[in-house]
């Protein structure tokens, strides 16, 4: 199964804000430990190696593609 890339919520904006909302009030390390622990729940729910190894290679690229600040 691949990577599905079209839109798959429903509410674009709301997802946003409950992922900002679920960062507020935490320091660099709480709120990176808490994407790392986002992901593994995720990758966990998702369960399929191949799509994983898809969502983290375009991850990658679009991480190298953006220039540091």
């Amino acid at each position: 199964m691949p990577l599905n890339l079209g839109q798959n919520l429903d509410d674009y904006d709301d997802f946003y804000d409950m992922l900002s909302d679920s960062h507020r009030d935490l320091d660099a390390r709480q709120s990176r430990m808490l994407s790392d622990q986002l992901i593994l729940l995720l990758s966990n729910h998702i369960g399929d190696l191949a799509v994983l190894r898809q969502a983290f290679a375009l991850a990658r690229v679009h991480v190298e593609r953006t220039p540091p600040r």
